[in-house]
């Protein structure tokens, strides 16, 4: 059972249920079971799925663990750069889903290191065993996985305090404008799509760091530092600024044919040459979880963006 505590900020408001769906991430289906359970109160009672809701009520929410899976070890490739008795560090390759979900009940990261790496089941839960981070499925790069329960726990402490480090590698369409650009807008399920995120007033806090690298015809390669984790957090930030990812099917399918003349032949260009979403996480910093020891690893841009890059860069 997980328990959250929060209240309702400013821009809070509507019924209940769409409001919790929006906030906790969950679906609407989902929401109203724990509501009918009553494990959702409102200043202290029991909350109704058509309740109006207002900044400043205190929300409670108890979210029973999810039913445990069972997760078979599989023979799948895995770039493990490094690892101890307690943590392993992966480059994930993208295509890889994370942990086993409808519709991906395995061929994922945590059945590979079931078989790599040993016996997680018991690491964090037997659905997403030693998971404390993910990356979406077409995201590439660095993650720490938990090989025991205390780093686990530590781990998963330290990133909700903030002190993991994870930077990125984007690709964003067109040009930033300033050297330095810090996104500090809401997340949360898009009302309309239940399957994308979006900036929603009453959304979960999130916050991203954009660095201007490189300056190309019609987009700008970037670093991209996350404050907060949400799901998929750098895509929609980017999206919301006007910039989204290259190669984002979801949040910025067409942007390419917004630009005119020799800019749009350009971007044409690079839409066509880039395989997937151009998003790597390159850097990944944090505190060893037993012995405090500091750890940083950066993982280069894999093959395939690579050559987007070298070709956008001439």
């Amino acid at each position: 059972m997980t328990r959250h505590r929060w209240t309702a900020g400013e821009g809070a408001r509507g019924r209940l249920d769409v409001y919790l769906a929006t906030w906790l991430g969950l679906s609407r289906s989902r929401v109203a079971a724990l509501l009918a359970e009553e494990n959702i109160l409102v200043d202290g009672r029991p909350g109704k799925k058509s309740d109006p809701v207002s900044p400043g009520q205190a929300m409670e929410a108890r979210v029973p663990a999810p039913a445990p899976a069972a997760v078979r070890p599989q023979n799948i490739a895995v770039d493990i750069v490094y690892q101890d008795g307690e943590l392993a560090v992966v480059n994930k390759q993208a295509g890889l889903v994370v942990h086993p979900a409808p519709g991906h009940p395995d061929g994922t990261l945590v059945n590979a290191l079931l078989h790599h790496v040993g016996d997680l089941a018991g690491i964090g839960g037997t659905l997403r065993p030693g998971i404390v981070h993910r990356l979406d499925r077409d995201t590439s790069g660095l993650m720490v996985v938990a090989k025991s329960d205390r780093a686990h726990q530590a781990l998963s402490a330290a990133l909700k305090a903030r002190r993991v480090k994870r930077v990125y590698l984007a690709a964003l369409w067109g040009a930033l404008g300033e050297p330095r650009v810090i996104v500090d807008r809401p997340i949360g399920r898009h009302p309309r799509d239940r399957t994308r995120m979006a900036v929603v007033p009453g959304g979960r806090p999130a916050r991203t760091r954009f660095r201007h690298i490189e300056s190309w015809p019609a987009a700008s390669l970037c670093e991209a530092e996350l404050d907060t984790g949400r799901t998929h957090q750098i895509r929609v930030h980017a999206a919301a600024i006007g910039h989204p990812v290259v190669g984002d099917a979801v949040y910025g399918s067409g942007r390419e044919r917004g630009f005119a003349g020799g800019q749009r032949r350009w971007a044409a260009e690079l839409a066509r040459r880039a395989p997937r979403q151009f998003l790597h996480a390159h850097r990944l910093e944090f505190a060893h979880p037993v012995s405090g020891e500091p750890m940083a690893f950066r993982a280069g841009l894999p093959s395939e963006l690579d050559a987007v890059r070298t070709w956008a860069a001439a």
